[in-house]
């Protein structure tokens, strides 16, 4: 095969994707997303919200980052981060899948994917740890638009979205959570019994 075919075959697989459901509803609450508008969203989300990041990111990056992070849910499906999984389980199944979808690319493009998704999954860097701050915000929008739709559904309490959503957020995007938190308490003490 040739670098193109190869190329080729990554995308074409990349497109499985969007047919892998996530948690999250879209903000109009009319369905599930996928992982693939996911993935364009919080891209976008990067580009717009690139003035937030405590300190300075480099916002190609982050968005390559924020387009890749996903590929391994085609193997892996979506695990909620309010959901009931072996994180280190599953961390094993995604590293598998990363290997076989990084690994449909040519061996040079394979490596510098797999090494921007393993950067994003360390989050040590000042441009990963903006990006899983972007990963766990959008989710929040989207339950906040949708009455706390996927927080109703897997029973979540204020204090799992500070643990598992806040501080992450704080990390990399503190202006961005002191706004988010503020709606958050509102939603949370208008729904007292979570």
């Amino acid at each position: 095969m040739s670098r193109i075919d190869d190329q080729l075959a990554f995308l074409t697989e990349a497109d499985k994707l969007k047919s892998t459901l996530r948690a999250t509803m879209l903000c109009d609450g009319s369905r599930h997303e996928n992982s693939g508008e996911h993935s364009w969203h919080i891209a976008l989300y990067a580009m717009v919200m690139a003035e937030h990041a405590k300190r300075p990111v480099r916002i190609d990056r982050v968005i390559q980052m924020l387009l890749i992070h996903d590929l391994v849910e085609i193997d892996a499906g979506d695990n909620p981060i309010h959901g009931n999984h072996d994180t280190a389980a599953m961390a094993a199944i995604e590293a598998a899948a990363a290997d076989r979808i990084f690994g449909l690319l040519p061996a040079d493009q394979g490596r510098a994917f797999r090494a921007l998704w393993d950067e994003f999954e360390a989050a040590a860097t000042d441009d990963a740890i903006f990006a899983k701050s972007l990963d766990r915000v959008q989710p929040v929008v989207a339950n906040l638009e949708t009455g706390g739709r996927s927080w109703v559904d897997y029973n979540v309490t204020r204090d799992q979205v500070e643990t598992r959503v806040g501080t992450k957020v704080q990390r990399g995007a503190p202006a961005l959570w002191t706004t988010l938190k503020t709606r958050i308490d509102d939603w949370f003490s208008q729904n007292a019994t979570r």
